[in-house]
């Protein structure tokens, strides 16, 4: 029996595969937790993707416009080949089947080697369902029999980043040398004004400040000057020992 299920509007989506895919729960949730990586990973040739689920709206000092504003200039910054929003509640993102089915049906039609998305433990709520929703999508979209478009696809690995609310610093599985990004990190970070820059004062830290100092302790643990870690659930393999620090 097909899953009665509302699916994306997907037109413009197909034939627009992707070897990475990022899922964040708000816009400048990628780029605060994985911009380096992204960063990189495009200098590299790769084609990355990011699902924004909400548009972070409200917020004290942004609106939708502006917030859709900011996110096309950092989305211009980072070179990313594809970005959409699925226009699922900001403060009450769930893990509900319309949402899986929507993600479910961006996997099955980008059909991403990798796809990154929120560690599991956080305080922001949002954050912690994106991360369940993911896991339950990477699944969906591997169903036959659905009414979800594309051929069915299961991402073949899925990792975890810390874009964090939680004052910690988690054990990484993966620690990715960003050092030759992160400047260009932080200028895509300042795209968002009105979330990162505005109104702002240090409190004791600027949030520029917080997401700098993060990287500096991921970076010291692999003996390089700035890291974004990652998380794995699963094993990890290597087809080659070269590239250990």
């Amino acid at each position: 029996m097909s899953q009665q299920v509302n699916a994306p509007n997907t037109q413009g989506l197909a034939d627009s595969q992707v070897d990475f895919v990022v899922v964040a729960a708000h816009p400048d949730d990628a780029e605060i937790g994985l911009g380096g990586t992204i960063l990189l990973l495009k200098s590299q040739g790769h084609r990355v993707g990011v699902v924004d689920l909400t548009n972070g709206e409200p917020t004290p000092l942004g609106s939708e416009e502006m917030r859709a504003r900011e996110t096309a200039e950092a989305t211009r910054k980072m070179g990313l080949d594809q970005r959409v929003n699925l226009g699922l509640p900001n403060r009450s993102l769930e893990n509900s089947l319309e949402a899986r089915a929507r993600l479910a049906s961006i996997f099955r039609l980008w059909r991403p080697r990798v796809v990154f998305t929120h560690h599991w433990e956080d305080a922001h709520p949002d954050h912690v369902a994106a991360s369940a929703l993911t896991d339950a999508a990477r699944f969906w979209a591997k169903l036959s029999k659905t009414d979800m478009p594309g051929a069915p696809w299961y991402p073949p690995k899925i990792l975890y980043y810390f874009s964090l609310h939680l004052r910690s610093l988690p054990k990484a599985d993966v620690v990715v040398d960003v050092s030759a990004h992160f400047d260009r990190k932080l200028e895509v970070l300042r795209s968002y004004h009105s979330q990162l820059v505005q109104g702002r004062t240090a409190a004791p830290t600027l949030p520029l400040e917080d997401v700098e100092t993060r990287a500096k302790a991921y970076g010291w643990t692999i003996q390089r000057k700035y890291g974004e870690p990652l998380a794995c659930r699963e094993g990890l393999g290597l087809g080659s020992l070269e590239h250990l620090l």
